[in-house]
């Protein structure tokens, strides 16, 4: 298969749910296998977007089990003419049904604000994502829309129990925290899930003895390794530049040795 996909594919693999317990936040976390198994040679990964591209992972993952049956994946639910939203996938496991939403983020922990819910500090790289926003979301639209009538109206071909069904979440993440802080407070998270640090742009002249590669946001999913184009500091901050002055933050790999590579956002804030 593709080996760029290969690579995602066990990267996302490797990536921890970001809730511990089940029940954590009223959510239901699923667990899937962190062991990588291989895949078959003339099977390839098709989506080309990263939220996509992961949903995929996950829904290959399942479909190996031999305790589920599929139903349907990406089942967009209308009212009239208007798209309400999507349910993700619905199963059968062990012959019961289950409504599954997934999710895979990028976080980093704010330095440049206080607030009184600890969740809060976690938000995406530009600033316009959090951790809280996406749970209120799961909450009160994502999970509730299984009960819509529109939706039950959809799912009458399917003859599925609605009594019967549950609802699980698949909630991957890779968090990021500043760079030289380690008084972090990661409470009901999974501190596993820490893939590396960030800095802000102006500060990234510390690392100009470093080497860098700049990964396009779909390797975004990828374990760091040394075989790639690597570049230093002055060639490499040209691209990154373009980034800030849009204010967008890339993520980069910085190459301390060949043993020490470190995923690390560069923050235009």
């Amino acid at each position: 298969m593709d080996k760029s996909n290969l690579l995602r594919y066990k990267g996302y693999i490797k990536t921890p749910s970001l809730f511990i317990t089940k029940g954590s936040l009223n959510l239901n976390p699923i667990e899937l296998s962190s062991e990588f198994k291989p895949l078959p040679k003339d099977f390839n990964f098709k989506n080309q977007r990263l939220g996509k591209l992961v949903e995929e992972f996950v829904f290959y993952q399942l479909k190996q089990q031999s305790n589920v049956q599929w139903l349907i994946e990406n089942l967009q639910i209308q009212k009239g003419s208007i798209t309400i939203g999507e349910l993700d996938a619905l199963y059968l496991l062990n012959n019961k049904p289950i409504h599954l939403e997934v999710v895979y983020k990028f976080y980093l922990f704010d330095n440049l604000k206080s607030y009184k819910n600890p969740l809060s500090y976690w938000i995406g790289p530009n600033r316009k994502d959090s951790l809280c926003y996406k749970i209120d979301k799961l909450k009160n639209k994502q999970f509730p829309l299984l009960f819509k009538s529109d939706t039950k109206q959809q799912l009458e071909p399917y003859d599925i129990d609605m009594t019967a069904i549950s609802q699980s979440l698949c909630f991957k993440a890779q968090l990021f925290l500043p760079y030289n802080e380690t008084d972090i407070q990661f409470g009901s998270l999974n501190q596993n899930c820490v893939s590396g640090v960030y800095i802000s742009y102006l500060n990234l002249f510390k690392f100009q003895s470093f080497k860098f590669y700049k990964p396009q946001k779909l390797d975004w999913l990828v374990v760091p390794h040394k075989d790639v184009g690597w570049r230093d500091y002055d060639s490499a901050i040209i691209d990154i530049e373009k980034e800030i002055n849009a204010k967008r933050s890339p993520l980069v790999w910085i190459k301390h040795s060949d043993t020490k590579i470190v995923k690390c956002f560069v923050t235009f804030w």
